[in-house]
């Protein structure tokens, strides 16, 4: 979580191997595109709040073997 100048304040970052298949799913589930920089997307959530999308940054074995996967 961060702090972000845009109301609800905070946003999510959700760290993943296929972010294009992501960020589909995402979409898929009601979010809006905001912004683009380089393979991070930011998208809106129907909440509000705000989603980041980003390419794996964690260390690739703690990555999979704590990563949550979703159908």
């Amino acid at each position: 979580m961060q702090a972000v100048d845009d109301a609800p304040r905070h946003h999510l970052d959700i760290e993943t191997d296929d972010v294009p298949a992501e960020v589909e799913r995402l979409r898929g589930l009601g979010a809006t595109p905001v912004s683009r920089w380089q393979d991070c997307h930011v998208l809106r959530a129907p909440g509000g709040h705000l989603v980041c999308v980003i390419p794996v940054a964690s260390d690739p074995e703690l990555f999979a073997a704590t990563a949550t996967r979703w159908p």
